[in-house]
């Protein structure tokens, strides 16, 4: 294993979101799969963070309650850091987590909803929300193509241990995703041997797409979502799937629902129709189902398949088990 990089602690800071606002289910989300570049444990997280070229180690721990909420963050660095840098990081993260999001008319709307309001009332103030850039949201994007959990983790791992950085803060030792570039002279060759197979070489072109600054992931946030569409599918290798996950978790698109890859397609039939998932649903009826939930369609679709993973983390559920294979 490589040898860490030691941080020290630079900064504290405390940021109020918008009310409600529920700590632990939205820094932890037992759906995303364990990379080793977090770590969670009620009331804290802690997260590497690549930003401006800067390996960070970031300490996220709960200082309020839903009604009234306060977030400490902790920024630890090798170097001290200036406050516009700082300033810069705290906007993200608010973006990342959703910080300012009402969540006042959704939970009006479908409060008396038989089935997503019991669901709204248990996870009353959880955001959408993750830590990672355009970037390395695709590269995450590209290993969880068809491939089972158990794969995915496995390809994520070996490239993170081996173009990522190893930090050490707060007696933690967490990996920290690389800058996009770094892969430049990497060939195809050396991303196979990491046993990744077919997505060398969509990785190794996305690494040069972002080299060159032919996107540009601030410029895209601010346009209409037929032109984010645009822009993402002319990437190498992503395909409607990933750009469905991408315009809800790094857009922010609450309303756009219209892919259900083939292992949703199965969790979705057991959730909404109690139907075998050796034999689904037909994915238009799923998407009509969804329907009734009008903009906020995806946002439904959040709530309902974390309240899944969370019960999956309390206790054993043997269909579900056989769709992970993890």
């Amino acid at each position: 294993m490589k040898k860490p990089i030691k941080l020290k602690l630079q900064k504290t800071l405390k940021i109020k979101p918008l009310k409600p606002f529920a700590f632990d289910p939205t820094f932890h989300k037992p759906d995303h799969f364990t990379s080793g570049d977090n770590y969670w444990e009620k009331g804290i997280r802690w997260q590497t963070w690549n930003w401006q070229d800067k390996s960070l180690g970031i300490k996220f721990s709960n200082k309020g309650m839903t009604e009234n909420p306060l977030v400490e963050i902790k920024i630890y660095a090798k170097d001290k850091l200036a406050n516009d840098f700082v300033d810069s990081l705290i906007e993200e993260i608010k973006y990342l987590y959703n910080f300012d999001l009402d969540l006042s008319d959704f939970y009006n709307t479908f409060k008396k909803d038989v089935f997503l309001g019991p669901i709204l009332k248990k996870w009353r103030g959880m955001r959408p929300g993750h830590p990672s850039c355009l970037y390395e949201y695709l590269i995450i994007g590209m290993v969880l193509q068809n491939a089972s959990v158990r794969r995915s983790v496995q390809m994520f791992k070996a490239l993170l241990e081996n173009y990522g950085t190893l930090l050490e803060f707060d007696d933690k030792k967490l990996w920290c995703f690389w800058s996009p570039g770094k892969l430049r002279k990497v060939n195809e060759g050396d991303l196979r041997a990491l046993k990744v197979g077919y997505r060398a070489k969509s990785i190794k072109k996305l690494d040069d797409y972002f080299l060159h600054g032919l996107i540009n992931e601030k410029e895209l946030r601010a346009k209409d979502r037929e032109t984010q569409m645009a822009e993402l599918l002319k990437l190498y290798g992503v395909g409607p799937a990933t750009v469905w996950y991408l315009l809800f978790d790094v857009f922010h698109h609450w309303d756009f629902f219209n892919h259900i890859s083939p292992w949703e397609q199965k969790i979705y039939s057991k959730l909404f129709f109690n139907q075998d998932p050796g034999n689904p649903v037909p994915v238009p009826k799923l998407l009509k189902y969804f329907e009734r939930y009008e903009k906020y369609k995806q946002l439904t679709v959040h709530y309902i398949w974390e309240d899944l993973w969370w019960k999956r983390k309390n206790k054993k559920i043997d269909w579900l088990e056989k769709e992970i294979r993890l």
